[in-house]
C-alpha cells in the first residue's frame, strides 16, 4: 500500500491551491483526480472568472479577498505568468435592489476604494452599457479576471516542483478514517494517508456521506459572443468586469480575455437547473441562448444583438446560504474539507489553498473562517 502524508482528492481551482501549498511545506503529497488535468467537467474552466473586492456577499468575505490578492501576486512572482488581469469592474442594478446596496456597504465598512455612480455616470463611462433611470452601479477600480485553466495549470505545474504525486483518471470510490490515519481506495489501488483534503466540488458530498453537506448541483450555462460591431470596444481596458441584478436574475460578464476572436462571455449567476454531476446534460439549448440574450439587449446592447459564437456548461454546488463549507471534517481530525463554493469561490482560490494547508499543518487557519465551518448546518 502507497503511503503519503496527505492526500489532495480533486484537483481544480481549489484542490491544485491546496497541492501547491501543501508540496510547499515538504510534506509528501499525493494528488488524485477522476478526469485529466485542467478538465472541463466540474467549477474550475470557462476562460474567465471575475475578481471583486466590494463584495455582495458582505464585509466578512473583504478580508479574505485582500489576502487572495496578495496571493495572486505571490503566483505570478512564482511561475513568472500573468494571472490577475485588472480591468475596473461594475456591480449594477436597482438603487433599491439587493447587489448595489450590498457592494456598496461592503466598500464602505471595509474602507474600499470605489465609487458610487448613476446609471448616467456608468453609460458616460462605459457606452456599451444602457442602464435605466433608476439604476445605480459601484465601481471597483481593483477588479477584474483570472483565467481559471491556466490558474490551475500553474498551480500544479508548482506542485509538481516540490515533488507532488498527481494521479489523474483515477476514481476515489472512498474515504476511510481512523485515529492511525485515512484509507482511500481508487479505482487503481488503496493509499495510506495521515490527512485527506476533500476538494471535489460537486461530488464531495458522495465522498463524505457521514458529513450530511447540504449541498445543491446546479448546471449552469456560460455563452460567447461576437459583439455588433466587432470586439474592439469589448477588449480589457475599454470594458469592466460586470454584474448586474435586473428582471429577476443576475447576469455577469467580463472582457473578451482572448482578444478581438474568442468573443465576449456572459452568464446568469443566479437560478439554474438542478443536476447529477455524473448524468448532467452538457447540450446548451436555443431558449438557454435567448434568456441571456434577452438580457443583455437591453443592458449591453451590441453584445446582446451580437452573433452567438459558443456556449459551455459548468456546475455550482451551492450551499443553502451560498457561503463556502471550509474546516475540518472529520471525528479524528484528519479529514478537511473545502466545498459548496456555490458559484463565487474562484477569486479565493490561492486564500483557500492556504487555509487548506494551515489547517492541516497547524489544526487552524490565520483567516477567519467562522462563516464556512462545515457544522453550521
Amino acid at each position: 500500500m502507497e503511503r503519503y502524508d496527505v492526500a489532495v482528492v480533486g484537483l481544480g481551482g481549489l484542490g491544485s491551491a491546496a497541492c501547491h501549498a501543501l508540496a510547499a511545506t515538504g510534506l509528501r503529497v499525493l494528488g488524485l483526480e477522476r478526469y485529466g488535468p485542467v478538465h472541463d467537467q466540474g467549477a474550475s474552466h470557462g476562460e474567465s472568472r471575475g475578481v471583486w473586492q466590494a463584495y455582495f456577499m458582505g464585509p466578512g468575505y473583504v478580508p479574505y479577498l485582500r489576502r487572495a490578492y496578495a496571493l495572486w501576486a505571490e503566483l505570478e512572482e512564482a511561475s513568472g505568468e500573468r494571472l490577475f488581469h485588472r480591468t475596473g469592474g461594475v456591480c449594477v442594478g436597482p438603487a433599491d435592489g439587493e447587489l448595489v446596496p450590498a457592494a456598496l456597504a461592503s466598500a464602505r465598512e471595509c474602507g474600499l476604494e470605489h465609487e458610487y455612480l448613476t446609471g448616467g455616470e456608468v453609460h458616460a463611462r462605459y457606452p456599451q452599457f444602457t442602464p435605466d433611470d433608476n439604476a445605480a452601479a459601484v465601481y471597483d477600480p481593483g477588479s477584474g479576471y483570472v483565467q481559471p485553466e491556466q490558474t490551475v495549470r500553474v498551480q500544479l505545474d508548482l506542485a509538481r516542483r516540490n515533488a507532488a504525486d498527481l494521479r489523474f483518471d483515477e476514481e476515489v470510490h472512498e474515504i476511510t478514517e481512523s485515529p492511525r490515519g485515512v484509507q482511500i481506495r481508487t479505482a487503481r489501488t488503496t493509499y495510506a494517508v495521515g490527512h485527506v483534503v476533500v476538494t471535489a466540488g460537486c461530488w464531495t458530498p458522495g465522498l463524505l456521506p457521514g458529513l450530511d453537506l447540504p449541498v445543491q448541483v446546479l448546471r449552469k450555462v456560460m455563452l460567447w459572443f461576437e459583439p455588433e460591431g466587432g470586439a474592439a470596444a469589448f477588449q480589457p481596458g475599454r470594458f469592466p468586469y460586470w454584474i448586474w441584478e435586473g428582471a429577476g436574475m443576475i447576469g455577469y460578464g467580463h472582457p473578451a480575455a482572448n482578444g478581438l476572436h474568442g468573443g465576449v462571455k456572459a452568464g446568469v449567476h443566479s437560478g439554474g437547473t438542478p443536476a447529477d454531476p455524473d448524468l448532467v446534460d452538457r447540450f446548451v439549448r436555443p431558449e438557454e441562448i435567448t434568456e441571456i440574450q434577452d438580457f443583455l439587449r437591453t443592458r449591453i446592447p451590441a453584445l446582446g444583438s451580437g452573433r452567438y459564437r459558443r456556449s459551455a456548461v459548468c456546475l455550482y454546488d451551492n450551499t443553502p446560504d451560498q457561503a463556502f463549507v471550509i474546516g475540518r471534517a472529520s471525528e479524528h481530525g484528519r479529514v478537511t474539507v473545502a466545498a459548496g463554493t456555490s458559484g463565487h469561490a474562484f477569486k479565493f482560490v490561492p486564500a483557500i489553498g492556504e487555509s487548506l494547508r494551515e489547517l492541516v499543518t497547524e489544526g487552524k487557519a490565520s483567516q477567519d473562517l467562522s462563516l464556512f465551518t462545515p457544522d453550521r448546518f
